[in-house]
């Protein structure tokens, strides 16, 4: 039987993470298994067009604004039947997402596909995409127009 002790959700805040979050947890509880968040700060430079006018935040500044995002990430009501855990770390998304789930056990991976935009992701390419060839694990990816969950027994959307 399939055993999954520990789920991989890297997030980016994106409206697209917030479906792969529902399936993240959906999976924990019923799993029972450990639901691990992390966000990948990346190195602005990539985006300087965007800090032209403003200053670029600090690194502490990053990783504070990573840290209360994830912390706020799942609504109080939906932190129930599972256990979770927060992180961030500063890296590359899709190496820092292939590491992390090596070095923490990850039975499973929860990913958002579409987290950018266009221009980024033709320059860079799919960060769900590279995660996919390079990780040991299953992953299981998640369009923001994909299904939701239906209980069987009444039809309620969760």
């Amino acid at each position: 039987m399939l055993k999954l002790n520990n789920i991989l959700l890297p997030v980016d805040f994106s409206e697209t993470s917030l479906a792969a979050t529902r399936y993240g947890i959906e999976f924990a509880r019923r799993f029972e298994a450990k639901l691990h968040l992390l966000h990948v700060i990346e190195d602005p430079v990539i985006y300087l067009p965007m800090f032209e006018s403003n200053p670029i935040p600090s690194q502490k500044e990053f990783e504070e604004y990573a840290q209360t995002r994830l912390d706020n990430w799942i609504l109080e009501e939906d932190r129930k039947g599972y256990e979770s855990s927060t992180r961030w770390i500063h890296g590359s998304p899709f190496a820092e997402i292939v590491r992390d789930a090596s070095v923490n056990d990850i039975d499973m991976i929860v990913m958002a596909t579409h987290g950018r935009g266009l221009a980024a992701h033709l320059l860079m390419g799919s960060v769900a995409e590279k995660v996919v060839r390079k990780a040991t694990c299953p992953v299981l990816t998640v369009r923001p127009d994909g299904h939701q969950f239906i209980h069987p027994a009444n039809g309620e959307v969760k």
